[in-house]
């Protein structure tokens, strides 16, 4: 890790667990009084270390049931436009994750939806409509074993 110390390692640690906390809260989980803990705060937010902080919903509390992952394969045209492959699907809401990938496949896809009818839908209607695709292969989820968003960064 790029310029941490100890502490900063620490406070990262307590905002991946819980970015609702206060500094009074976090100082004092990793040590240290609440005006160095929020000026190593404000560094690594501004140094983006901490690119931003969100709320995590249950998908399927909103109705978003359909897990997909989807491997894409493009032909020798697509793979000249991968910029603009990559443009259309940062435009579609449904793609949660993508991933350009060295391989057989060229990218992998974390797609949600409301059902398999909908993702359906998302398939024919966008998603294989976009020019210069080869091949996709999708795979459904049956259950969700593990999903964190929180790096593993050094213990003490």
């Amino acid at each position: 890790m790029t310029d941490l110390d100890p502490f900063e390692t620490k406070i990262l640690r307590e905002l991946q667990r819980d970015a609702n906390q206060t500094t009074a809260e976090i100082a004092e989980r990793v040590g240290l009084s609440v005006s160095p803990c929020w000026r190593r705060i404000d560094r690594l937010e501004r140094e983006g270390f901490i690119r931003k902080r969100v709320a995590i919903i249950d998908r399927r509390k909103v109705g978003l049931n359909a897990h997909v992952f989807a491997q894409v394969k493009l032909n020798a045209h697509g793979r000249a436009n991968l910029d603009e492959f990559s443009a259309a699907i940062r435009g579609f809401p449904e793609v949660l994750d993508a991933y350009v990938l060295m391989g057989t496949t060229d990218f992998m896809l974390r797609i949600v939806a409301k059902d398999i009818d909908a993702y359906e839908r998302f398939f024919f209607d966008q998603l294989s409509k976009l020019p210069g695709i080869q091949e996709i292969n999708s795979t459904v989820a049956l259950s969700e074993i593990k999903a964190t968003t929180e790096l593993p960064l050094g213990r003490d």
